[in-house]
């Protein structure tokens, strides 16, 4: 579904029918945290008792949780950051860094402290979506537990079954998984709501955690610990990201409408119900009081709807994953992929091989290695409180650029901040007890990403001095009149305004050229989408020459046999099925003088090895390319 579409629903019917898909695709996280939020809280280990001030406490400050950071915060400020329908960490870092363009030189100052804030957030996310589906999944088997222990030893194979089962679907993609979404996900909301609500009339009080008194109390009582057990409370807003980054699917208007219709209230019931259940029934249900509102029966089927929704959740994060990665290789932070449109009709539904082979097998040793949920909820924490911080500050200088009063925008960041770096800073002690593995993932994840874009200005800045001004080159062609061969060559180059190394390379060694010439620049604006009609600019050179400059958004992949059909429609004759296309392939040496450090120099020489070949990547017919290699001292 475009952006255009979603953004702008031509009637109720269609403002309806978006708002229920986004039920599933945007709000499959937070909507499954009252799984393990709750449980969180009040676990022996290192949560409170559950007296009624303290059960009142934390219901409080789950309630203003959810009002302050997903209502105030993502649901009304936050979704007004679309870059063209578009959201997420990257779209929001591309409308800060609009000005420049993808090939200037490196931004410096802010700019640079701007980019490397939005690279971590977007590495932070990654790590989001690897430990989504482990502690999702796991929290929803777990209730089996609830109904009998012997199932313990089955816990942990179920779950890595389950997730093995969600990896291998994602080939399929996800518009047969999709349609479930929606239905699924209600059927879950109206589960935790129905479920909730018996216990709810039978101990009323849990509505008096409406009141934030409650919420300062439990901080007066508990003081250090208290503020610690935020690093639990936050479980209950996890997916605020999700929500902002999935936007472009359905539009503002849509996810704000589910919020309020479904999924607050739903939320609101179970977290109170959850509450009435441990005023009742105290230490029973304290290691597991979500399912502990249930007896006998009725604990399998919530188990198995549990079970849909986490994987729903799952899923959504995951093509999550694959819609960052896209914008990533676009933006020029990521090496090639292998990018697969699953959909005829829709964009957006992609399937990126590579990082779900990652994500499967780093999901599966999380669930291994940490074997409860319990266990994995302090790394939760960690990536979701970074990545809401680092959002928190992009969002401020986007307010700038919208020239609004430097007060407003300055209470907003205030206001947030205050929020997000509270949460923050109660996971931070967490950080030597799992919270140390989003971060070393983020890590990775982001030297990954510099150095992929390091390398590429160090590459760019190379091919660039060695590159002949166009018109020189013509000028030859006309003094010298090689000999033309019957054909259509297409040269592909990063630098408009040059000749490319390789048809210097091609005519230095071949001395001919073919009669019709195409100089094919491919580049990227900092929007999701570019229409048809301003996808490309031909401009005549003479002598047989033409300059072709194809432009995609960050949410697009290059397809040249497209650009040269739109050339054909253009009065341009060339047939992309008799064309040659030659391309470069450079042979990376680490021994030259480029600032980059030595290790940045090796891992990008790897993963310029590894990274999808060029004629692939842009669609180019396999049959009819002709590589030219040199080397390349960085």
């Amino acid at each position: 579904m475009s952006h255009d579409a979603a953004s702008t629903p031509r009637s109720t019917a269609d403002l309806a029918k978006l708002a229920f898909g986004a039920l599933g695709v945007v709000y499959g996280d937070i909507g499954t945290s009252p799984l393990y939020a709750v449980k969180e809280c009040f676990a022996t280990a290192h949560g409170v008792a559950p007296t009624v001030e303290n059960v009142l406490g934390v219901l409080s400050l789950i309630v203003w949780s959810l009002i302050l950071v997903v209502a105030v915060k993502y649901v009304t400020f936050i979704l007004r950051a679309d870059n063209h329908g578009e959201g997420g960490v990257l779209a929001l870092l591309a409308l800060v860094t609009s000005r420049s363009s993808p090939g200037a030189a490196a931004p410096s100052g802010r700019g640079a402290a701007l980019v490397v804030l939005g690279l971590f957030g977007a590495a932070l996310l990654y790590g989001d979506g690897i430990i989504t589906p482990a502690i999702s999944v796991l929290s929803a088997v777990e209730g089996l537990e609830v109904a009998t222990t012997r199932v313990h030893p089955f816990i942990v194979p179920i779950t890595v079954l389950i997730l093995v089962g969600l990896f291998l679907l994602q080939k399929r993609g996800t518009a047969g998984i999709g349609a479930v979404f929606g239905p699924a996900t209600l059927v879950w909301f109206v589960s935790i709501a129905a479920s909730s609500l018996p216990w709810i009339f039978r101990r009323p009080e849990v509505l008096g955690a409406v009141n934030p008194v409650h919420a300062l109390r439990f901080f007066e009582a508990h003081q250090g610990h208290g503020f610690l057990l935020l690093g639990s409370v936050v479980l209950c807003i996890t997916g605020g990201e999700a929500l902002y980054a999935d936007m472009g699917h359905f539009g503002r208007k849509p996810i704000r409408w589910a919020w309020y219709g479904v999924v607050f209230p739903a939320l609101l019931c179970n977290y109170f119900g959850q509450g009435a259940v441990l005023l009742e029934r105290g230490e029973a249900v304290r290691a597991n009081p979500f399912f502990g509102m249930l007896s006998g029966w009725l604990v399998y089927p919530m188990v198995a709807v549990a079970t849909v929704a986490t994987v729903v959740a799952s899923q959504a994060l995951i093509s999550g994953a694959f819609s960052l990665t896209q914008q990533a290789v676009q933006l020029g932070y990521c090496p090639r992929l292998t990018i697969v449109h699953t959909s005829g009709s829709a964009e957006g539904q992609i399937y990126i091989p590579e990082v779900n082979r990652i994500l499967m097998v780093a999901c599966i040793a999380l669930v291994v290695a940490f074997r409860e949920s319990t266990h994995l909820a302090a790394a939760y924490g960690i990536a979701v409180t970074g990545t809401m911080t680092i959002t928190s500050l992009l969002f401020y200088q986007v307010t700038r650029q919208w020239a609004w009063a430097p007060w407003k925008s300055n209470a907003l960041l205030a206001l947030f901040l205050a929020l997000d770096l509270a949460f923050l800073g109660a996971n931070a002690v967490k950080i030597v007890d799992g919270g140390w593995l989003p971060l070393l993932m983020a890590a990775a994840v982001f030297a990954g990403m510099s150095t992929w874009k390091q390398g590429r200005r160090a590459l760019g800045e190379h091919i660039l001095a060695t590159t002949l001004p166009k018109q020189l080159f013509l000028d030859d062609v006309r003094a010298t009149r090689p000999h033309r061969v019957k054909g259509t060559a297409v040269f592909m180059t990063s630098n408009p305004q040059g000749a490319p190394p390789v048809l210097l390379h091609h005519f230095k060694h071949n001395k001919v050229l073919h009669e019709l010439v195409i100089l094919l620049s491919v580049q990227t604006r900092h929007v999701p989408e570019v229409p048809v009609a301003e996808r490309l600019a031909i401009e005549e050179l003479g002598e047989g020459f033409w300059q072709v400059t194809a432009t995609y958004g960050f949410m697009e992949t290059p397809d040249v046999t497209e650009c040269l059909s739109l050339c054909r429609a253009r009065g341009l004759p060339v047939d992309p099925a008799t064309a040659s296309f030659y391309l470069g392939r450079e042979t990376l040496l680490t021994t030259g003088r480029s600032p980059m450090a030595r290790w940045r120099k090796v891992l990008f020489t790897v993963l310029s090895r590894n990274a999808r070949p060029a004629n692939m990547f842009f669609n180019i017919p396999p049959n009819r390319v002709v590589e030219l290699g040199t080397q390349i001292e960085l």
